[in-house]
């Protein structure tokens, strides 16, 4: 009888993981407590897919059943923001709130980072306060140290190499508009910036396919075109690479783009939207594109970026895009300080 029914549990065990997802067993078992979370490059495709899966609980739990999770109850984040960002500030400052947790939001007018007091230093008065740091900084190397003389967890709120915390919203959002990622082909229309290149770090590792057109000049960094090149073999994907916005689009169940002009380029402004001509997004791109193609944007946006059409269209999810900046970061929060497991199924990623 034992043995009848150890079986029986082996077999419904085999039944339940499969039926969710090729790794769902392997989501649960994810444990991504004390972690810094500087680059996507450092996440498998499991931990990327075990953020995704405790961010749509949150949401769901939150939002849609309206319950009370103050999982962070007790917790403190210490927010350093070298440039400024609407959605990175209120997602993470309301999200913080919404778990129990008290948000502490540091400008450069209350921290001179690395100026009256090093880098080193203030990762560890920080360390001392709070129980988490989200920087959003000029220079990568700035987290690279706040990472190495912190004890506790540092989050990417961008830098000038990556900005993976946006990466894990644009998931997010085309997880709930396609119901799921595998096969996906997502294509970058602009400059080979932070954004793309955390795209580069995480896509391949969730089945989708990424085709890049940038102006000669501005292509991504070499390194992490590397890495990503390694990546894509892997995984078995497509990357592809071009200067032909109209080629990239071709077959595109997404189309991407981004500020043409970062924070601190604006000297360079002029150049920039001459050298960026002909990459806007118009139905005329998107008509080369898959049928069920739609539009994403991490804002702001520049109509030079993007006409009216596209960005106001049916197809432009980029409002949900922003809503899910909020969902996943407290799922990136959650799973960084605790050991929090969804109540509900894993997602089919």
């Amino acid at each position: 009888m034992f043995s009848l029914r150890k079986s029986f549990l082996h077999t419904l065990r085999a039944f339940h993981v499969k039926s969710f997802s090729g790794s769902a067993a392997a989501q649960n078992a994810v444990c991504l407590k004390d972690r810094n979370f500087l680059t996507l490059k450092d996440f498998n495709s499991d931990e990327i897919k075990h953020i995704l899966w405790v961010s749509a609980d949150l949401k769901k739990r939150i939002k849609h059943e309206g319950q009370f999770l103050p999982l962070l109850q007790g917790r403190s984040i210490a927010m350093i923001f070298e440039k400024r960002s609407t959605r990175t500030r209120m997602s993470t400052e309301t999200g913080f709130s919404l778990l129990g947790g008290h948000p502490c939001f540091l400008t450069p007018q209350d921290i001179h980072l690395g100026v009256n007091e090093s880098t080193t230093d203030t990762a560890r008065v920080l360390a001392g306060f709070a129980d988490i740091v989200l920087a959003r900084v000029y220079s990568h190397s700035t987290l690279e140290e706040l990472a190495n003389q912190a004890s506790v967890p540092i989050i990417n709120g961008l830098s000038d190499l990556y900005h993976p915390i946006q990466i894990l919203a644009d998931l997010l959002t085309l997880q709930e508009h396609y119901g799921s990622l595998s096969g996906l082909t997502v294509t970058w229309i602009g400059d080979g910036n932070n954004v793309l290149h955390s795209l580069m770090m995480s896509l391949a590792k969730l089945n989708v396919n990424l085709r890049v057109a940038t102006p000669k000049g501005y292509e991504p960094d070499s390194r992490v075109l590397a890495e990503a090149q390694r990546l894509s073999k892997e995984h078995g994907t497509e990357l592809f690479l071009t200067s032909d916005p109209m080629a990239a689009a071709r077959g595109a169940n997404v189309l991407v783009t981004d500020t043409w002009v970062s924070m601190g380029q604006e000297e360079e402004k002029k150049q920039r939207l001459q050298d960026f001509h002909g990459y806007q997004i118009t139905m005329e791109t998107g008509s080369v594109a898959s049928p069920d193609w739609t539009f994403l944007h991490c804002l702001p946006r520049k109509a030079e970026e993007v006409d009216d059409e596209v960005f106001y269209s049916p197809r432009s999810l980029v409002f949900p895009e922003a809503e899910n900046r909020k969902w996943t970061i407290m799922g990136l929060m959650v799973s960084l300080l605790t050991n929090y497991t969804p109540k509900s199924r894993p997602l089919k990623i």
